[in-house]
């Protein structure tokens, strides 16, 4: 029988990896990603509630934003590290799907990070806290659809309801001081807008129009039955108020077109030559006599209007904008019931749009066009006032926070009362469950309930009060058969039935914030290896900006 071959080890390493990779394993990489995600969620903590503070974020162009909306906080920062970008792609999950509760959804996750690691501490395996994390999700996610009440949106009590809804989103906001005002805006803007097909109802937010103006103050925001226009009326002959409009809406140029192609004309006669030029005018007279003809007077084009067509529209007494947005022009179509005309000479009075008023206003430094007072408008606008730029920014995200949540309210017609009751009442069962579940799991499904329980804690700290002696008092309160929505009155300190207070909030926008908690949560839970490239390009042109840099100032 031949002997194996020895092989000595000759020392030589073996390069699997690109020169200048990273690579941190095990423990450690878990440490660094959950540090820096629970870092995100400490940052959004002290926004929280209607105590939270705001952030201002300066951008590298100098430019500066104040906000306390999660999804612009977390958008704006330009974050690096990899894991920390996962909960701002949490963030903006949780705002395109419910549009309100991106701080819930963040420091949740941040919560359950932190609970992760007292049990991972205790020799728990990643693996099992994912598990435990996971059928507590889908138990609390059960309890919240029990516990919830339903809304039927068509009632006359409904209105009260969304307002509260309005109200509630509007409450952590910089609008405070003019939210009941707001409120009664977007639930008017939503209930006109949502459409009933088979047996759900449909919200589609690019319907409700935002305008932002400074100048003024919040409380002069106001509520338009059809759109405005951000342009003016194109002729200074034309009138500037039309009572039951007639409105064509064009998507052709009311101008010669130039063909596409090299033309040449030879002319012989002066009088050829002026019979050419009057052609034209005769050509856009005509068109203008067409648009009179079917009794139009207003005409809205999204292409431009020549000068002699211009001239013609005002001797008829027709009221003219052009280059209007192709977004608004559809708007105006389902606010006015008209239909948008690609030929003029298709144009008949079927296609007319109608309103009890079209007229240009001025609003602030600018001259608007407004739509308004349609019969029974598909589409509505807001125009929002505020005394500086940046005031108006943030009710403009304000706006779309509370327009959000009345929207998901129509989209799954169940609600939950805030102030920290939904969340203690959803530890409260979670608990129970992880005695029944027990084991190590048990342990990761408890974790989960005081994860919760740390959303509530946030909230009681932002208002400066004691979160222990809150806590244990809340948890009391719950064990009674009365006290399901026992939250906090933040304002005063005591605790009081979130029903009275009106503070409530969609179901859709809880179970998406718990659901994007746990997800981020349990995505970072699972890595535990990470392998991070060298930006060598970057660098070395950093590298070079550099020394420019210096070579400049010697």
């Amino acid at each position: 029988m031949a002997a194996q071959p020895v092989y000595e080890p000759t020392g030589i390493p073996v390069i699997i990896l690109k020169e200048g990779t990273s690579r941190s394993a095990g423990r450690d990489a878990l440490r660094a990603n959950m540090m820096a995600a629970l870092t995100i969620a400490e940052m959004l903590k002290t926004t929280y509630g209607p105590k939270g503070m705001d952030k201002m974020l300066v951008d590298a162009l100098g430019d500066v934003t104040i906000t306390n909306d999660g999804a612009t906080i977390l958008d704006k920062m330009d974050v690096q590290h990899p894991a920390a970008k996962m909960l701002v792609q949490i963030a903006k999950g949780q705002d395109e799907e419910a549009g309100d509760g991106t701080k819930t959804a963040v420091i949740f996750a941040g919560e359950l990070l932190r609970r992760a690691e007292e049990l991972l501490d205790k020799g728990l395996h990643p693996t099992t806290i994912v598990s435990g994390y996971k059928r507590a999700l889908d138990y609390a996610i059960q309890i919240a659809q029990n516990i919830a009440d339903s809304v039927d949106v068509e009632s006359a009590q409904a209105d009260e309801i969304l307002r509260k809804v309005a109200l509630s989103s509007l409450t952590s906001k910089a609008v405070h001081g003019a939210r009941e005002h707001i409120a009664d805006l977007v639930v008017k803007a939503v209930k006109q807008v949502a459409e009933k097909r088979a047996d759900r109802w449909y919200v589609d937010l690019d319907n409700i129009q935002i305008i932002k103006k400074k100048g003024a103050g919040l409380i002069d925001s106001m509520l338009v039955y059809g759109v405005v226009l951000d342009k003016e009326v194109v002729h200074p002959a034309m009138p500037r108020r039309v009572e039951n409009a007639k409105i064509a809406l064009l998507d052709a140029p009311l101008e010669i077109e130039k063909p596409e192609i090299d033309a040449e004309i030879r002319i012989s006669d002066p009088l050829q030559m002026r019979k050419f030029l009057e052609e034209k005018e005769n050509i856009l007279r005509d068109m203008v006599e067409k648009i009179s003809a079917v009794g139009a007077n207003v005409v809205i084009c999204q292409k431009g209007i020549d000068d002699v067509a211009q001239h013609y529209l005002a001797k008829k007494g027709i009221m003219a904008v052009r280059r209007v947005k192709r977004s608004d022009m559809e708007k105006l179509e389902r606010a006015t019931g008209g239909r948008i005309v690609s030929n003029i000479e298709d144009l008949t009075e079927k296609d007319l749009g109608t309103c009890a008023l079209v007229e240009e206003r001025k609003v602030g430094e600018d001259k608007m066009v407004f739509v308004e007072n349609c019969k029974n408008p598909r589409a509505v606008s807001i125009v929002l006032r505020a005394g500086l730029e940046r005031l108006v920014d943030e009710a403009e995200r304000s706006v779309r926070d509370a327009l959000s949540a009345v929207a998901d309210v129509y989209r799954v017609p169940k609600v939950v009362y805030g102030a920290g009751a939904f969340e203690i009442e959803l530890a409260k069962h979670i608990r129970d469950y992880a005695n029944k579940v027990g084991g190590k799991e048990g342990l990761a499904v408890e974790a989960f309930a005081r994860a919760l329980e740390g959303v509530v804690e946030t909230l009681i700290t932002n208002a400066g009060l004691d979160p222990v002696d809150m806590l244990m008092r809340l948890r009391a309160e719950h064990m009674k058969p009365d006290g399901k929505w026992v939250g906090v009155d933040v304002f005063t300190g005591k605790l009081v039935d979130a029903r009275s207070l009106g503070v409530v909030e969609p179901l859709l926008v809880k179970i998406s914030a718990l659901k994007a908690g746990t997800e981020a949560a349990t995505l970072i839970l699972r890595i535990d290896d990470v392998i991070a490239a060298a930006r060598r390009k970057e660098e070395e042109k950093k590298g070079e900006g550099e020394k420019k840099e210096k070579e400049e100032e010697k």
